[in-house]
């Protein structure tokens, strides 16, 4: 029986949104949706929801929880990973309040920026410990990495382990479709070319029927920000290097140097930036959370409409041999040709029978680029400090990351990362 693994199938939305998806395929009739979290009642609450989805639509497919990690690797041709480590509590809240005690404001805090950093390093170790279990358990399977910190993950799965990696994001499937709604411009026979790095790629060419429509879209753009909207800091990027960025304005507000500024407060409020907004997300998925179980878990008439996550889709397309093309999250081996090797690019990439093939690029407007490397510093030096245990390459992430840099001393920094450590505990292993 071929198996699709789930690590951290405890999130049963997105359980739902990913293996939902896969029981829409034909193709994964007669699969195996082996289920694994470390939370047992969150666990149970996946299995029940899925259970449901399966008599509804495909009763071919055996839905299976395991208590044991590497059991519900074994044999394993997919394993989709989803875990967050450390949690909202202790984890995410530990990642924003002390930085706040040294004046440093976040957003999401998930990518790069002191958040990201510290995020990146209670979850690499964890994944080289699964990345041994799929080596042993299940050596010829494809991991869909899903969890953030994208490019410090997906860099480390692929530098350091034998496993077949590719990282899946949310943001370059609806990026031109949401540009395009909010000008009131419709996507219809659209052409276009995004490449760059996770959470930074770039709409480096849109056209419909052949023209270019990056002037109209400047111009209606421009016009936009004379009112306050929730996109106004893509479009400031945009105005001053050219093109927009595939991630939302709330998290490009804190991977740049120039919006959240203590000299400047006033910006937050004229580029409508939401400081502390992750925590708010949180606090309110748990809410409904309660609200929603009864509706999600214990609903033998639940329904499901297939997602325009890639997951199910790379799948299919490995399993049938029909092409799938996708952006995808890889190790730069010449893909764009401006950026560093040892980075994670995300470029288009086609799946088909058995392989992931990623596309080349080329070269990205140097503006571009050099934005791309600011943030690229700090995943690489996150991944040398989880990687060598080293405490010193901790302080070089954090002095290398744009915001960061731009707010606090070098000392400053030092003590912030010395705190985080502390106060992370048991999250983190030790550092020399």
């Amino acid at each position: 029986m071929t198996k699709i693994a789930f690590i951290g199938a405890g999130s049963t939305i997105f359980a739902k949104n990913v293996l939902g998806d896969c029981l829409m395929v034909p193709a994964v009739n007669g699969f195996e949706f082996a289920l694994y979290d470390i939370d047992p009642k969150r666990l149970k609450e996946s299995k029940d929801m899925l259970e449901h989805l399966k008599n509804r639509y495909n009763d071919t497919v055996s839905i299976r929880a395991y208590d044991d990690r590497k059991e519900a690797l074994a044999g394993a041709k997919y394993v989709i990973n989803a875990i967050q480590v450390g949690g909202y509590k202790p984890g995410t809240v530990i990642d924003f309040e002390i930085p706040k005690k040294y004046g440093l404001k976040q957003t999401i805090a998930d990518t790069v920026g002191i958040g990201g950093i510290f995020r990146a390093l209670r979850t690499i170790p964890v994944l080289l410990d699964m990345a041994k279990d799929i080596e042993s358990a299940a050596p010829d399977a494809w991991l869909l990495n899903y969890t953030n910190p994208m490019a410090s993950l997906t860099g480390a799965l692929l530098r350091y382990t034998d496993v077949k990696t590719v990282g899946l994001c949310h943001s370059v499937q609806v990026c031109t479709k949401d540009l395009f709604k909010s000008l009131g411009m419709k996507h219809e026979r659209i052409e276009e070319k995004i490449a760059g790095i996770n959470h930074m790629a770039w709409l480096l060419e849109v056209k419909q029927d052949g023209r270019d429509l990056y002037p109209e879209i400047k111009k209606r753009a421009k016009e936009k920000q004379k009112t306050k909207h929730g996109d106004m800091v893509r479009f400031e990027l945009m105005d001053k290097f050219g093109y927009y960025v595939t991630e939302s304005s709330e998290h490009n507000a804190e991977y740049h140097p120039y919006f959240i500024k203590s000299r400047y407060p006033e910006l937050i409020e004229e580029l409508n930036i939401p400081i502390d907004e992750y925590l708010r997300r949180c606090e309110k998925q748990i809410q409904n959370w309660e609200k929603m179980r009864g509706e999600i878990v214990g609903n033998r008439h639940l329904t499901h409409e297939r997602s325009n996550e890639y997951g199910s889709r790379i799948i299919e397309a490995m399993e049938t041999g029909q092409p799938f093309t996708f952006g995808g999250n890889v190790l730069n081996k010449g893909l764009i040709t401006n950026l560093p090797e040892k980075a994670v690019v995300e470029v288009t990439c086609v799946a088909e029978r058995n392989r992931i093939t990623p596309c080349y690029a080329g070269e990205l407007p140097e503006q571009l680029a050099a934005l791309n490397r600011t943030n690229i510093n700090t995943q690489l030096l996150t991944i040398e400090a989880a990687t060598t245990k080293r405490k010193e390459h901790i302080y070089h992430a954090a002095l290398l990351d744009p915001h960061t840099a731009a707010e606090l001393s070098m000392d400053d920094i030092v003590s912030m990362c010395d705190e985080l450590i502390e106060a992370h505990g048991d999250w983190l292993p030790e550092f020399e």
